[in-house]
């Protein structure tokens, strides 16, 4: 899954695409960001093929930057080094999250169609459940509790 726009500091999704894994990542989002589907923000926070590709320079005419691995300074740490280590508790802490609200311990189906309408459902889910909690001025984070609350009256 493709999923790498989340609102700062609360690891919730704001654009998710369901791609194969062998698909590069930097090349969909260059191809969002052409179509204009891709919202540019001041930072992005991406993984190595973020800054292999020509996604940086075309994100950064967008008015946007991207911070790699690559660009952080590699003798002596930086702002930067701590700004990528946020990334650790947004994006891997969000996928955490959507795993264990929707009690998902392995994939429940097969097909690869079948894989991205389950993933891509869990996120819309999770965008919901956070934003009603946000609304209602609760702990956006506390996803799980609606899912159980809904479960219970769905027979499954």
């Amino acid at each position: 899954m493709f999923c790498k726009r989340a609102v700062f500091p609360e690891p919730v999704p704001l654009f998710a695409v369901w791609r194969e894994n062998q698909l590069n990542e930097a090349k969909i989002a260059l191809a969002e960001l052409k179509k204009g589907r891709l919202q540019v923000t001041d930072v992005i926070l991406g993984d190595t093929t973020f800054g292999k590709e020509d996604f940086a320079p075309e994100y950064q005419k967008a008015g946007g930057w991207v911070l790699t691995p690559r660009g952080l300074p590699e003798k002596n740490r930086s702002w930067k080094n701590d700004l990528y280590d946020y990334r650790k508790e947004t994006i891997e802490l969000l996928f955490q999250r959507i795993i264990q609200a929707c009690f998902i311990k392995s994939c429940p189906v097969k097909g690869e169609a079948k894989n991205g309408a389950l993933v891509l459902a869990t996120v819309w889910a999770y965008q919901v459940c956070w934003l009603n909690n946000y609304r209602a001025k609760k702990n956006p984070a506390a996803v799980k509790e609606h899912i159980e609350k809904a479960r219970w009256r769905i027979k499954l």
